[in-house]
């Protein structure tokens, strides 16, 4: 069977949260439930810094604007991290080279990291911050559970991957009004700040 599915939906998810990604396939791989999983993966520290770090991400990606900044830090992790873990479970497999699953790991982990980093910017022009704690239990759940749907169904998975990326972009270009003005309402912050430090103008 071919590994193509399982490394689409896994870099989507990879876009979405790369640690939970790295830590539920080495679980999966651990405990027996797949023969996918390259030992890499299954490796006691990485399941461990894996782990510390979804759980720093379960935190930092419910705090309003504080998820924004997360999300920049990870615009090149995540990606690089679809691509590492495509082309470690190409490795695991002959069904496809580990360079084009490292491509596509990769690119796809970046089109649903731009999803989610524009719908954040979007959320964020809101000033409550139930909608982004939703919205990130919603992620968490939905990586999760596609996760492990792909490790038992990898071609329904990789489906419902395909759906979610296309639809997110669609969402997210009629979303680009309220990313602008968060934008703009950031960098308003920013010069107040910067005013604030430098003090009143002197008199003349």
């Amino acid at each position: 069977m071919s590994v193509l599915p399982l490394v689409f939906t896994s870099g989507w998810a990879s876009g979405v949260n790369a640690y939970a990604v790295v830590l539920l396939l080495g679980f999966f791989g651990a405990t027996g439930l797949s023969d996918e999983v390259p030992e890499t993966l299954q490796r006691p520290e990485v399941l461990v810094v894996a782990g510390v770090l979804f759980l720093c991400e379960a935190v930092a990606d419910k705090i309003p604007y504080v998820d924004s900044v997360w999300d920049t830090v990870h615009t090149a992790i995540r990606p690089a991290t679809g691509a590492w873990v495509g082309a470690l479970l190409a490795g695991q497999s002959t069904s496809l080279s580990e360079l084009a699953a490292g491509a596509i790991g990769g690119s796809t982990a970046l089109a649903s990291h731009v999803v989610k980093a524009g719908t954040r910017m979007a959320v964020n022009t809101s000033p409550e911050p139930v909608s982004n704690i939703v919205l990130s239990l919603a992620e968490d759940l939905g990586v999760g559970g596609l996760v492990t749907f792909a490790i038992f169904h990898p071609e329904a998975a990789a489906i419902i991957a395909a759906v979610l990326l296309v639809g997110g972009l669609i969402v997210l270009f009629f979303l680009v009004t309220r990313i602008r003005r968060f934008l703009r309402r950031r960098a308003q912050r920013r010069e107040e700040r910067r005013l604030a430090r430098a003090g009143p103008a002197p008199p003349f």
